[in-house]
């Protein structure tokens, strides 16, 4: 064999999106490689490993890697390792195939393979480097859930993040090479055509193939040197929507629109809490930073999946740095310059929405009833209540409640 480094493609996605079919159609498929599996499942027996072996000649002790009862993306980062360092060394196979949990995080997963894990023995990136990440997309649960503004994921237990499905399926959209939109055969094409659109602004970057029963080309996933850590890390809509100063969206494509909302004074706790609360089933994704009055200390965080949403202390502003470090800050991103106030230093509010057939202008609205009057920013903002308390991100929506 070559003495270059081993390919790797990881396929993430929800339970039931069908990654385990595709990864079965992938080691049938007649495209010239002999890969090695790694298959990771929650529960105590490995029901997907146990199917892929039934369903490929890749039967052997050392081509199947079954990891069960926890996630490689937290728990068992140091078990996958171990485990395919021991492949490693044997080498008898051009390309690594992982198929995460459901409920696996994307970045941890990538971060093991292109930088390694430091409780590991085995560095990974002597030996192998990561070519594609691969997220497989349930289409027929995307159309379900437009019609009723239920959860795009299933019913599941959270992972042992705590995190709850729904928002690292978003997470696995937001990061990924490739986008295997799944059981098209389930959803008429003018609602495809309207979820390519929602997925597209969810992951710009990402390759959208449309698939039937987990059958796709296995050239669109292995070998396609797409990825890329950095472009990655910074590809998810909402991101792109902050980096490029985009404040609105005039040109709706099926429905979908995003916007930015940006203000520099800060909302009034308890109002902005109820807002977030409330905020339209329409709105698939809001993320971002806020200013809370009377928490001049940290900068809160929104993170909203579906109809899920948290908020919270999330990081520190600048402002509150010794005047050294904040100064290595700037020299390091002089951007930042730009949006220094005198009295206030970098606090401000700075939200990305990504949605379908929604009122924005009724939600901006909203947000600008919850930023602080001028009689209010003369109060006494320590005599609020802070309904973000305890210091962690609070859910203020759940899905079915």
């Amino acid at each position: 064999m070559s003495n270059d480094r081993i390919p790797v493609t990881v396929l993430s996605g929800s339970l039931g999106a069908g990654k385990t079919t595709v990864l079965n159609h992938v080691l049938t498929a007649d495209h010239g490689l002999d890969v090695a599996v790694v298959v990771n499942d929650m529960g105590d027996v490995n029901v997907d490993a146990e199917h892929v072996t039934q369903q490929s000649d890749l039967g052997g002790e050392e081509e199947i890697i079954e990891l069960s009862n926890g996630c490689i993306c937290c728990r068992l980062r140091g078990d996958m390792l171990d485990e395919v360092g021991r492949l490693a060394d044997r080498r008898e196979f051009d390309y690594l195939l992982v198929e995460s949990s459901g409920i696996s995080e994307p970045i941890p997963v990538a971060q093991t393979f292109a930088m390694g894990f430091e409780d590991a023995e085995f560095d990974p990136t002597d030996t192998y480097v990561l070519d594609t990440m691969v997220t497989v997309a349930n289409a027929h649960s995307f159309w379900e859930s437009f019609d009723s503004g239920e959860a795009l994921a299933a019913e599941t237990p959270t992972g042992e993040s705590g995190r709850v499905p729904e928002t690292v399926l978003l997470d696995q959209i937001e990061f990924c090479d490739v986008l295997l939109l799944n059981k098209c055969d389930l959803v008429p094409d003018d609602a495809l055509d309207e979820i390519e659109a929602v997925l597209e602004r969810l992951q710009p970057r990402a390759k959208i193939v449309r698939t039937e029963f987990g059958n796709v080309d296995p050239d669109e996933i292995l070998g396609t040197e797409r990825f890329d850590f950095q472009e990655a890390s910074n590809s998810a809509g909402w991101k792109h929507e902050l980096q490029h100063d985009h404040h609105h969206d005039p040109q709706e494509e099926h429905g979908v629109t995003s916007f930015v909302y940006e203000r520099r004074r800060p909302f009034h706790p308890e109002r902005i809490a109820q807002l977030l609360s409330e905020l339209p089933d329409e709105l698939i994704r809001a993320k971002g930073f806020f200013w809370s009055a009377g928490r001049e200390d940290v900068a809160m965080g929104v993170d909203k999946a579906g109809p899920s949403v948290r908020a919270g202390p999330s990081g520190q502003w600048l402002a509150n740095l010794p005047e050294a470090e904040r100064e290595q800050y700037f020299a390091a991103r002089p951007g930042l310059e730009d949006d220094w106030d005198e009295e206030w230093g970098d606090r401000m509010t700075r939200l990305v929405f990504i949605g379908r057939e929604f009122d924005d202008e009724t939600l901006i609205e909203r947000l600008d009833d919850c930023v602080l009057t001028d009689r209010e920013m003369n109060d006494d903002w320590s005599t609020y209540d802070d309904p973000f308390e305890p210091e962690e991100r609070r859910e203020l929506a759940l899905a079915n409640e």
